[in-house]
């Protein structure tokens, strides 16, 4: 008996050093791998506020570029061909829910005779027909208030000289390089679209929500 309560005693010994052994690893395994973690984890970060700052630096570059080509657009005559008008397919679809698919024709520098009164001319700097809307566009490198009613003004009877859209909904949009928020708030009373240089190339201006009035 004794003999085998000594050998018992033994292997429970021993099986507890087994047991002490394994949880030593065990925890020398799981340190290991907290360790790694924290490794991969701070690696993690770092690359992603790296990528943050190159994305940022990207933003800020593309913003400088875009702001340099407005001005040069401006400078030279062109914001209508380089800005406006590619711009105008995505504004249609954010003011009035009208999808760029669904744009029928656009042109630039329109110009129209009265069809009653062969007197009457005009020329507007952007026509765009999408779905049921018509937007007409004019474009001013100093875009003031008293701009924007006469622009109403004249939209009053714009459709006139367009008898093939007389079923569509007339609306008109202004446009600027920048844009005093005075005006826009003026704008916004006239029930016009107000176009400004953004992160777009052109944004719409306007507040949140603002529905465009039908002329």
């Amino acid at each position: 008996y004794e003999e085998w309560k000594q050998q018992f005693e033994q292997e429970k010994a021993e099986a507890r050093a087994r047991q002490e052994e394994w949880e030593r690893r065990l925890e020398r395994e799981r340190a290991e791998d907290r360790a790694r973690y924290e490794e991969w984890k701070q690696q993690f970060e770092q690359e992603k506020a790296e990528n943050r700052a190159r994305r940022e630096q990207l933003e800020r570059s593309i913003k400088e570029l875009n702001r340099k080509w407005g001005e040069l657009a401006n400078k030279m005559g062109t914001m209508v061909d380089d800005l406006v008008s590619p711009s105008v397919p995505r504004i249609l679809r954010e003011a009035v829910g009208c999808p760029e698919a669904q744009v029928e024709s656009m042109a630039v520098r329109v110009q129209r005779v009265h069809p009653v009164d062969r007197s009457r001319s005009r020329e507007f700097d952007v026509v765009a027909v999408c779905g049921d809307y018509v937007l007409i566009n004019e474009t001013r490198s100093n875009l003031t208030a008293r701009y924007v009613e006469e622009f109403v003004r004249r939209m009053a009877d714009a459709r006139e000289f367009f008898p093939e859209y007389k079923d569509k909904r007339f609306i008109g949009a202004v446009a600027s390089l920048h844009v005093d928020e005075s005006v826009v708030r003026r704008a916004e009373k006239l029930g016009v679209l107000v176009l400004g240089f953004g992160e777009g190339v052109m944004d719409v201006l306007n507040s949140p929500g603002f529905a465009p009035k039908e002329f």
